[in-house]
């Protein structure tokens, strides 16, 4: 019987990506016949006090010697002196969805100080698993061996085609109200536009940063587009559906990521994509199911949607880029197959190196 601890961040139920992420990883390990026992830390993390780290270590120290453990990167890029207490008797694989050095919105200062630390808690750990191709760099300048990492790519769910809205258009933007979500940049390109017909929806959570969640709302009084955009907050998973499948078109400013779920999850409803070139976006929208433009780039994704709320048969060749796709989205399963398989790798000779 394999067994692994899951160390996560606040509660694992919580709404983003990563989170999510985590979330299908240990329920497909558990139908698998893994025992997996999840520790919920504090949530204080990237950023923790005194009593988060002490809390840490406490729940670190009680996992028994030699326990396989699979750290989120959210908090155990954070712990540095903790990671390299228990390295030598916890088999530490760290889960990296985004270097906490590569956040945007955090000063010079702040990026230096998480980057030392980060470095600290990878050598502590026997193995990095990472969200994303492009993360590979990054852990390799920290002096990650290459032999020590892989990727393990999010899965989607098949899900429906949208049916649309039309008539007004309906663009529609899935992603926590944040400094690195580009929402500021959406509605300044979408406030040039506000001749053509549209509609705008935006889902995610207006609490996880809240100085950007009131510039945004301040934005949409200011350009006075309060009819036109709905900031929905947080929704269900029902309620995530039925926002997707009144889509005609996604839009994703985001200005970093690491893979880029949420497109993914539109690609699955065959929902053309007018977003940022950053992540494996490009690898997933490839050449034929959105445009992408560089990230910050608010020219290009005004030229960009414009192109797309115009003209219908742009529109149309896109939505069909994108029905195309859906099918050769990876599963869960997929990712979980993958996961099961590096760690029976890691367990058997200590590295993922063929």
């Amino acid at each position: 019987m394999k067994r692994i601890a899951v160390v996560v961040p606040g509660s694992i139920a919580q709404r983003s990506g990563g989170y999510e992420y985590d979330r299908r990883i240990v329920a497909g390990l558990r139908a698998r016949g893994w025992v997996v026992d999840v520790h919920e830390i504090d949530g204080a993390f990237p950023r923790p006090s005194a009593a988060a780290l002490e809390t840490a270590a406490q729940t670190l120290a009680a996992i028994p010697d030699g326990s396989l453990v699979l750290a989120d990167g959210l908090a155990f890029g954070a712990m540095p002196a903790e990671a390299e207490r228990e390295g030598g008797r916890l088999n530490f694989v760290a889960l990296v969805h985004l270097p906490l050095a590569a956040h945007v919105g955090i000063n010079r200062q702040e990026a230096d100080r998480f980057a030392q630390g980060e470095r600290r808690t990878l050598a502590a750990a026997r193995a990095c698993i990472v969200t994303g191709a492009p993360t590979v760099r990054a852990l390799e300048a920290y002096g990650v061996r290459p032999e020590q990492i892989a990727v393990v790519e999010p899965g989607t769910d098949r899900a429906p085609l949208a049916r649309g809205s039309r008539n007004p258009l309906h663009l529609v933007s899935v992603a926590a109200i944040t400094v690195g979500k580009g929402h500021e940049i959406l509605l300044r390109a979408l406030a040039r536009l506000r001749q053509r017909t549209w509609r705008l929806t935006c889902a995610g959570s207006l609490d996880r940063d809240p100085v950007s969640a009131a510039r945004i709302r301040e934005l949409v009084d200011a350009e006075q587009l309060g009819k036109r955009v709905a900031l929905a907050g947080e929704l269900d998973s029902t309620e995530l559906a039925a926002l997707y499948d009144s889509g005609d078109v996604f839009v994703h400013a985001s200005l970093h990521e690491t893979y880029g779920m949420v497109v993914a999850e539109a690609l699955a409803r065959g929902v053309p994509v007018v977003g940022s070139a950053t992540g494996a976006i490009p690898d997933l929208v490839g050449s034929d199911a959105g445009l992408l433009v560089p990230p910050g780039d608010a020219a290009s994704l005004e030229s960009a949607l414009s192109s797309v709320i115009d003209d219908a048969d742009v529109r149309d060749r896109l939505a069909a880029g994108a029905r195309r796709v859906r099918d050769r989205l990876p599963t869960w399963d997929d990712a979980v197959d993958k996961m099961v398989n590096l760690l029976a790798r890691l367990e058997d000779d200590g590295s993922f190196a063929r």
